[in-house]
């Protein structure tokens, strides 16, 4: 049935949250069709062209059916900040209720959805090229783990919500640190949110969503995942560009460049998903009052529908 707007002044918009592997994405086709929605990935690793079988892209056949927007927006080497994945994902919200259609947020990025769900006041980044080259020398030379070290001194609150392993991210948020002289934890204040979040949480028993990602992982190497990444080198795409921070593509970067074996690749593959699952936990709480959390499995989609047609009648 057709999503008809409510007469509250602030517009519902669906949420759809949880870790790599949960069926965020299938789940979401089916409740568009059912509601007339459209998609709005909150994936960083999907903006970028080229980056399709080790992210799990949505196929092009799907996107044909139902509307996807913030996929395939970016070159690798023209990364996207948060705040312009925020600034264009209010945007296109705000289409998508003028089109009297559903907005379906979809990803397990934890700050591009906190960043929405929030409405965090995202100042202008401002480069500092000099320092960022000092950070990552050092990280070179002295280790990530110094720097986090840091990182946890000057801002407890940042470095809880970043991996010690994302070099990228942790010397980013020392740059704004160093560079601002303020925590780069409270540059994001929150501020008015102008539509109903209804946040719908999918997850599995955590054996249970191991094995699925190591199915998927399989799966992809099978479609061509090597050549894919064998590819965007080809073209000239540096590995150091943060589109390659995306899962899994540095260590198929290193086994190209001979430094692990294809074996030895997937068990690092599988380590750094357990890993992201983890830090995903503390994006999206299993305890977090404002999350409708849903095991995933064949029913999972009649069970959000009921919920979404119990909050938004009509």
């Amino acid at each position: 049935m057709p999503f008809m707007p409510e007469p509250n002044p602030l517009p519902r918009v669906v949420f759809i949250v949880g870790p790599t592997g949960s069926g965020k994405s299938a789940t979401a086709e089916v409740l568009a069709r059912r509601f007339q929605g459209e998609i709005l990935s909150a994936d960083s690793r999907l903006l970028y062209r080229g980056f399709d079988i080790g992210t799990d892209k949505p196929a092009p056949a799907i996107r044909a059916g139902v509307p996807h927007h913030l996929i395939d927006v970016a070159d690798p080497d023209h990364p996207w900040t948060l705040a312009e994945f925020q600034s264009a994902a209010l945007e296109y919200i705000q289409q998508i209720h003028g089109r009297s259609r559903m907005p379906l947020v979809v990803g397990g990025t934890g700050q591009y959805v906190r960043a929405l769900l929030e409405g965090w006041k995202i100042p202008p980044a401002v480069p500092t090229p000099d320092l960022r080259t000092h950070l990552e020398d050092r990280a070179a030379q002295e280790g990530p783990a110094v720097l986090y070290a840091e990182l946890e001194q000057a801002d407890p609150a940042a470095a809880a919500r970043i991996d010690p392993r994302n070099v990228r991210r942790v010397i980013r948020a020392l740059e704004v640190v160093l560079s601002t002289g303020k925590p780069f934890s409270a540059l994001r204040r929150r501020g008015a949110v102008h539509f109903q979040p209804l946040v719908i949480g999918l997850n599995l028993p955590r054996p249970d969503l191991y094995a699925r990602v190591d199915a998927r992982i399989d799966g992809m190497l099978a479609a061509g995942w090597v050549e894919e990444v064998r590819a965007l080198l080809a073209r000239g795409y540096s590995p150091d560009l943060p589109a390659f921070s995306a899962l899994g593509y540095s260590q198929i970067v290193r086994h190209l460049g001979g430094e692990l074996s294809l074996e030895e690749c997937i068990i690092e593959i599988r380590r750094a998903t357990r890993r992201l699952i983890r830090h995903q936990a503390n994006w999206f709480r299993p305890n977090d009052p404002e999350i409708h959390w849903f095991e995933s499995g064949p029913n999972a989609s009649s069970e959000v529908e009921a919920l979404i047609r119990k909050t938004h009648p009509g």
